[in-house]
């Protein structure tokens, strides 16, 4: 071997291998994850796997003046030895047209399709995590798939009976109690053994990625904390004694429920690894007010690292090539940050 190639070959095996979904071809997700796998950053940390349609991914790097070109493997092909450059894992399942910026259950079958994919691969040990592209719920639903989402059809293919939604953003972890739900079924999810399986979740998966004793913070309901009852019963019910439970008989360092007004401010400046959220937008506003365009979305609970984007499918903007690609790059860049961590978490585990 030359040394061009032992650099390489030392170069693939430094980094993991992450396994990047299209998402819904009609959305921004080739265009995004292209201009992603293009840049330097990404290439530095990882041996990215576009898991996708080639001809669609060549189509519109041609349309859009994007790179491409990458070697392609077809889905009954193995995996090449891990290398500096990109692949692409075609599934070649997209039959028809597929326009830009519309709906339709063709291009969800392809997105779930390709989540699917990426789950085997996973498993098979060919990657090592997997960032996903954005895909829109309702082309899922007509493509024949009954999921709310990523993190719900994930888990469901992975067979995880405890699993949460949690984002990362600038200086703020949060970890949701429920997620695409009505408010007022959220409302009635607020239950003591729902937050106590999130928080010991929660401590467990963050000491995976490597924080050791994490400081979790559980935000209120009610405005102020329920004001001693005043304004609810939801805190003195349900999220104190778990918050109870969790601290005296698992040790957790677990504290709250905090003001929702407040906690989320405080857990930026460093007073706490990660807030357990009361529902979807108590979680969704300070994360997207802080760091729109460049938080991950973290699945909890899964056999291995899963990332995405913090936004949809965008169709308004989807083929026009104006689509920012900085909260992919910083998905698959902690994909493969946390993958490295949760494997020296892991080795760490079996050395005591």
């Amino acid at each position: 071997m030359d040394t061009l190639e032992q650099d390489s070959a030392e170069f693939g095996r430094a980094r993991p291998r992450v396994g990047i979904t299209m998402g819904d071809p009609a959305g921004i997700g080739p265009e995004v994850v292209l201009k992603a796998v293009a840049e330097e950053e990404v290439r530095a940390v990882c041996c990215p796997v576009i898991i996708g349609d080639a001809q669609l991914l060549a189509h519109t790097a041609r349309t859009l003046d994007l790179q491409c070109g990458y070697e392609i493997v077809r889905h009954d092909e193995e995996l090449p030895p891990r290398s500096i450059e990109p692949i692409i894992f075609h599934l070649n399942n997209i039959q028809g047209h597929v326009e830009p910026g519309i709906e339709s259950g063709v291009a969800g079958r392809a997105a779930g399709e390709y989540i699917e994919a990426a789950v085997e691969l996973c498993a098979a040990g060919g990657i090592d995590a997997i960032a996903t592209a954005p895909i829109n719920k309702r082309a899922l639903f007509l493509g024949g798939y009954s999921f709310p989402g990523h993190t719900e059809f994930l888990a469901h293919l992975t067979g995880a009976d405890d699993y949460a939604m949690g984002f990362v953003a600038a200086n703020l972890r949060v970890v949701l109690i429920s997620t695409h739900v009505p408010l007022s079924q959220a409302i009635g999810l607020v239950r003591r053994e729902r937050f106590e399986k999130t928080i010991r979740l929660a401590d467990h998966e963050l000491q995976r990625w490597g924080i050791e004793n994490p400081r979790i913070a559980v935000a209120a309901l009610n405005p102020h904390g329920a004001e001693g009852g005043l304004f609810g019963i939801e805190e003195a019910s349900e999220i104190l004694p778990a918050v109870e439970s969790c601290k005296v008989i698992d040790r957790i360092n677990v504290s709250g429920p905090y003001s929702a007004d407040t906690v989320f401010l405080r857990a930026s400046r460093g007073e706490f690894d990660a807030v357990i959220a009361c529902y979807h937008d108590q979680a969704m506003i300070p994360v997207k007010c802080l760091s729109f365009g460049e938080a991950v979305n973290v699945t909890l609970g899964l056999p291995f690292i899963r990332t995405s984007v913090d936004h949809g499918t965008a169709f308004d903007i989807a083929g026009k090539g104006i689509a920012e690609d900085s909260s992919m790059v910083a998905a698959i860049k902690l994909a493969a940050d946390l993958s490295l961590k949760s494997g020296e978490s892991s080795r760490a585990v079996e050395a005591a």
